[in-house]
């Protein structure tokens, strides 16, 4: 198991409004969570204007705060903070296929193997992919196509938008970590792995200097079922690392977004979004 990496991280975004907003509904994937490799010893939303804060867990296990803002406003701003500690252990064994080939896997994880909008690939994409795959190894085979999207695709802001579809950043052969995140789970899916769609944050340095604090974004990367779900992020050509903050899951990002929600009133601009993170002694 690799040495624990202690990071604080700082998301804050928002929306002006043209006029006034009397209601708005709004939902925010934004805590990371606590489970066996990730610990968050603290987090926090602070939300302007300030309104009570509902919490549930939703069906992918992702924890979501409800909000709902009655009085007149012409901006909402978003902050989360969180401290959390991340570990992982490196994969030591390989995994045969076998383990796919189980009717309770293919019960169990059904929501991960069926292509949704997003995720759905052209069949001779599928078919390109299955050149030089062999399935008597899962990590191999992820491996294996998670190069195969990185090989085939530029990473290029701007060539997408949030709303593309995995066909879609394939067909301009560019995009971003969302984009290639859809290709990768719509493929994995096509040769039969339950593969699920995974946001959070990745400390970009390789390098860590404890107390030194860096822009960031949003990441997105995959987990696929090999008995246990394992993490490996095609845009970056790793394999999940203590370095990757896991926020929200879900079939694809549709299931995932920082923060969605609906108002009554014209439309909106976006607040600049940033992000911080800062490396601390475990």
């Amino acid at each position: 198991m690799t040495s624990p990496l202690v990071l604080e991280l700082r998301h804050h975004t928002g929306f002006d409004y043209a006029e006034p907003v009397t209601t708005s509904y709004n939902e925010a994937r934004m805590t990371p969570v606590s489970e066996p490799g990730q610990l968050v010893r603290r987090s926090r939303l602070h939300i302007d204007p300030a309104v009570a804060q509902g919490r549930y867990t939703d069906y992918f296990g992702t924890e979501v705060i409800s909000f709902e803002i009655t009085e007149p406003h012409r901006r909402l701003v978003v902050e989360a903070t969180s401290l959390v500690e991340r570990r992982v252990s490196p994969i030591d064994h390989a995994v045969e296929s076998s383990v796919l080939d189980l009717a309770t896997t293919q019960d169990r994880f059904v929501e991960y193997l069926t292509p949704t909008t997003r995720s759905a690939i052209a069949q001779e994409v599928i078919d390109a992919v299955k050149v030089g795959a062999s399935r008597q190894d899962l990590h191999q085979l992820a491996e294996h196509v998670a190069e195969f999207v990185r090989a085939s695709m530029t990473y290029l802001p701007g060539a997408t938008s949030v709303s593309s579809t995995a066909q879609q950043a394939w067909d301009r052969q560019a995009g971003v970590c969302q984009d290639m995140t859809h290709v990768t789970v719509g493929l994995l899916r096509s040769l039969g792995v339950p593969t699920r769609y995974v946001s959070g944050y990745l400390y970009s340095e390789t390098t860590v200097v404890p107390g030194l604090t860096i822009s960031g974004e949003s990441h997105a990367w995959i987990e696929y079922w090999s008995g246990e779900w394992t993490g490996i992020d095609p845009t970056n050509g790793l394999r999940e690392s203590e370095r990757h903050v896991i926020v929200a899951r879900g079939r694809d990002y549709d299931d995932v977004p920082p923060l969605k929600g609906v108002y009554d009133g014209l439309g909106s601009t976006r607040l600049g979004v940033e992000v911080e993170m800062t490396a601390h002694p475990s």
